[in-house]
């Protein structure tokens, strides 16, 4: 997984309460079995009408957030089923960061397992950030998760809160597979002691 230290992205707004992941990934896209391919189906349903064609008043179908990878939205981002093709569609689409008063818990926690960062902002700075990404052509954040801060070119400055254990995970770009294998050699020594004693107990 790659590590995530800082970033400067462009800002993409989805204007939206308890986006729910069925509207991230809609469930006829859930069949592939490989965590990439899924950000062309990202929104699906928002982004195209029923002929596949875009819906040009949806945000992500607008030229001005081409390429963004900050995704801003409003309260319980993610509710819904636990689908982790919905952090995988996200990811796939080019989004590093999700910003939202609030996360379901489940998809907040499959975040962090996929290398995006959600970070939570009160209403109040949520609703600050839509408007600067209103008023400003092309408005980016910096994001600096090594002191947990957020920055833009307009004077912003805001701090955010974030467990350390998480927050350890996305610096060193591990999942709970790459946490384990930190510890491969204790874990090889073990089965070695181990089978030695099986051994011996069999003789």
């Amino acid at each position: 997984m790659q590590p995530f230290t800082t970033m400067t992205g462009l800002v993409a707004p989805v204007d939206r309460v308890n986006v729910d992941t069925d509207a991230i990934i809609p469930k006829q896209f859930l069949k592939r079995i490989e965590r990439s391919g899924f950000g062309q189906f990202l929104f699906y349903e928002w982004r195209f009408d029923e002929e596949g064609k875009e819906i040009p008043s949806f945000s992500l179908n607008q030229p001005q957030y081409s390429g963004a990878s900050v995704l801003i939205s409003r309260a319980n981002f993610g509710c819904g089923s636990s689908r982790e093709h919905a952090p995988w569609a996200i990811l796939d689409y080019g989004f590093r960061c999700v910003i939202a008063p609030s996360f379901a818990d489940i998809f907040y926690n499959n975040c962090f397992k996929n290398g995006i960062l959600p970070i939570k902002l009160s209403e109040e700075q949520v609703e600050d950030l839509f408007q600067r990404t209103a008023h400003h052509s092309g408005y980016k954040l910096h994001i600096d998760l090594e002191n947990k801060q957020l920055t833009d070119d307009y004077g912003l400055s805001c701090s955010f809160d974030l467990d350390e254990h998480r927050r350890q995970f996305l610096l060193q770009g591990l999942d709970d597979i790459g946490l384990t294998l930190q510890h491969e050699d204790a874990i090889a020594a073990y089965e070695a002691k181990h089978a030695e004693r099986l051994a011996a107990s069999a003789s």
